[in-house]
């Protein structure tokens, strides 16, 4: 696995890297300072994974996240605690507290490793790739607005047509669906579903939500050149400034 080492303090980068040393699997690529350095490296070097601090001059870990289109596994280093709730809220596989214990360390690790060893049947090929290997190495069934999908939530069913669907938003280890009143929960991530959706009408707002471009009732300029989208029925959501460029070019003349 190839990890980028995102911390302001260069004492708190050095441990860690001599911590990683003792995991032969892990190969540190690079190390950034604060949110843009690390941007640039995202794009530059694509690591798998993201040891991320969440106090940094500038933008925060949780900032820096939300401007990525898509982000790597994510392990929050930290010297505090209060934030170990809305770190699992944008899925990332752990939480260490500094100092880094190593045995800590090593269940952090453990995690990215069955994540990515989770992806790699996918790229397998040929009878010996088993059954398993099979049935996730073939793409899934991309669905149109017009669809219908059977969505349950515990004891309640709906059989719901995609343009219905507003928004997908992730909730904890779940995505959310918002349609008419109701607000189900799926065992989902949104990358599963951003690749079976329809591009030109759901749109990849954020890390954390995507939208149904036909339900947009209103946009307003936001912070840092992003956008606010307003929908019909609720939320507002906010755009990364990232996909804020997107959208622009995508809906304009």
């Amino acid at each position: 696995m190839n990890a980028l080492l995102v911390d302001d303090s260069r004492l708190a980068r050095t441990e860690l890297r001599h911590l990683l040393q003792a995991f032969p699997e892990v190969v540190v690529v690079g190390e950034a300072r604060h949110a843009e350095e690390a941007r640039a490296q995202v794009r530059e070097l694509q690591p798998d994974l993201l040891f991320l601090d969440i106090h940094m001059p500038g933008e925060t870990g949780f900032e820096l996240l939300a401007s990525l289109d898509a982000a790597p596994h994510v392990i929050f280093t930290t010297a505090y605690d209060e934030y170990a709730l809305r770190a699992f809220e944008v899925n990332a596989l752990d939480y260490l507290l500094k100092p880094i214990q190593e045995n800590r360390l090593a269940a952090a690790l453990a995690k990215a490793r069955t994540k990515q060893a989770a992806m790699v049947p996918a790229l397998a090929t040929g009878p010996a790739a088993g059954p398993v290997a099979a049935a996730e190495e073939a793409a899934p069934t991309p669905l149109t607005e017009h669809d219908q999908v059977f969505v349950k939530d515990g004891e309640r069913c709906w059989f719901v047509r995609l343009s219905d669907i507003r928004l997908f938003e992730i909730n904890g280890s779940y995505t959310q669906i918002y349609f008419d009143q109701h607000r189900p929960l799926i065992p989902r991530t949104l990358q599963h579903l951003e690749q079976r959706l329809d591009p030109r009408v759901f749109f990849r707002a954020n890390r954390q939500q995507i939208i149904n471009l036909k339900w947009v009732e209103g946009i307003e300029p936001w912070f840092s050149n992003s956008l606010k989208i307003r929908l019909r029925g609720g939320p507002e959501v906010e755009v990364s400034r990232q996909q804020s460029v997107r959208f622009r070019e995508m809906l304009s003349l």
